[in-house]
């Protein structure tokens, strides 16, 4: 059986049969939503408060996976919620200023429910691409469902045709595991932050966090209240930045200062709080890079590390901070200035990418690292129907402005064509009816 709707356009009617009906084959009268994330249920539910059909594919097994399975528990919300919360659904009330990893996965959940939000799970794209010639995207995923027991899963091809695609499964979608000289041969435990829940079974081991961002500093701080002893290595430049000044959130400092002042006004600002606050940390081997933490976040992508106390653990000798690797051997780790450390464990606190090169077959909207060419505010239309969320740099907030005007853009063309093809079909049915 083939689920092609009855209101499907006549052009389809043209494709290949053999290559239409080799698998399963769905016409969606609204658009496919790639990713049940904050940034596609966001558009979802724009789109809801419109009137306009879609579909969201996911390939996990639940919203927000990477809030719901490659999260520490510790994890806390950089900014303040009111920076943080999706289009018309406030954060509750009762919810405090930074909420926890739960919390926030919690008010997703109520969001997708609040919005009546219903994601296709374990269907994972493979492919998708524009026909030209018909105007349509043609989406191919392979779908997994459940058989009669709980353990045993069929899958199945199937592909979906519409004519707007939201590409929403954002910056973050796969893992970097960089290549490092002998790690094969290290025999301790390795793993990337995703896969770091608590410090709590690596209790007197000494551990190598790979990565000083937020994630590296994060992990550090845990595993270091977890009784761990971890070395942090801090292979390129950083800024730390206080979580708060005077009372109020650094970010929430920065978004007001730049109503007022240029950015390199505000960056310098920021760097002199910054000093006032922590002190010098270049001192620690936490070398500041040469331009400004929101310039560096601009022209680099590197969100500046918001203190949230790991800087006194440093200080304290507890966290130890260490140069680049030069490779691995048995139990221990070379460093790029010779030293040569005992270790037990392995942390790759390495960052993440976009996924969106390996499936969606397009070469202009997007570039090699699978980001929009154009920057903020530009980079979330592209051409024949292609949208993008959850790409900005700049973090939840980003991607509600640009789900915002994804939902709303769709809208407007769902309607118009709508309109149109109502006329259509009205004056097919007179056309009927004046032969008789």
């Amino acid at each position: 059986m083939h689920d092609i709707c009855l209101n499907m356009p006549p052009m389809v009617q043209n494709f290949d049969p053999e290559d239409l009906f080799s698998r399963r084959c769905i016409w969606v009268n609204g658009p496919v939503i790639v990713g049940a994330g904050p940034s596609g249920l966001a558009v979802a539910a724009g789109l809801k408060d419109q009137g306009v059909p879609f579909i969201i594919l996911e390939r996990a097994n639940c919203i927000a996976s990477l809030w719901q399975n490659r999260t520490y528990d510790r994890l806390k919300l950089h900014l303040p919620k009111q920076f943080c919360q999706l289009p018309n659904f406030p954060f509750p009330e009762d919810f405090p200023e930074y909420p926890t990893k739960f919390q926030f996965i919690s008010y997703l959940e109520s969001y997708a429910t609040h919005f009546n939000i219903a994601p296709q799970f374990n269907e994972t794209v493979q492919s998708a691409k524009y026909d030209e010639t018909f105007g349509l995207w043609r989406v191919k995923t392979i779908s997994r469902r459940k058989g009669p027991s709980s353990v045993s899963a069929a899958e199945c091809e199937v592909e979906y045709i519409c004519r707007w695609l939201v590409v929403a499964t954002g910056e973050n979608s796969e893992k970097v595991v960089p290549e490092f000289e002998g790690l094969g041969e290290f025999g301790g435990r390795v793993m990337h932050a995703c896969e770091y829940k608590s410090g709590e079974g690596f209790a007197g081991q000494k551990v190598l966090v790979v990565g000083c961002g937020n994630s590296g500093m994060e992990v550090s701080l845990d595993l270091c209240n977890h009784n761990a002893k971890p070395s942090m290595v801090v292979r390129s430049s950083v800024h730390v930045l206080p979580k708060e000044v005077f009372g109020k959130s650094t970010f929430e400092v920065a978004v007001m200062l730049m109503k007022r002042l240029p950015l390199w006004m505000v960056d310098k600002i920021l760097l002199i709080l910054a000093r006032l606050i922590l002190g010098n940390v270049e001192k620690y081997g936490l070398k500041r890079p040469s331009v400004g933490p929101l310039e560096f976040k601009h022209t680099a992508g590197k969100t500046p590390v918001l203190d949230i106390g790991a800087l006194q653990k440093i200080r304290s000798g507890k966290i130890k901070v260490v140069p680049g690797i030069r490779r691995f051997l048995q139990g221990k780790v070379e460093l790029v200035d010779g030293q040569v450390l005992q270790i037990d464990s392995v942390v790759l606190a390495t960052g993440y990418h976009s996924n969106v090169p390996s499936w969606l077959k397009e070469n202009e909207f997007f570039s090699n690292d699978g980001t929009p060419r154009n920057p903020f505010p530009n980079g979330w239309k592209g051409k024949g129907g292609l949208y993008a969320v959850g790409f900005t740099r700049r973090g939840l907030s980003g991607a509600s402005l640009d789900a915002i005007n994804v939902a709303h853009d769709i809208a407007k063309s769902w309607k118009e064509e709508t309109k149109q093809k109502r006329k259509t079909v009205a004056a097919r049915h007179r056309r009927c009816i004046s032969h008789f």
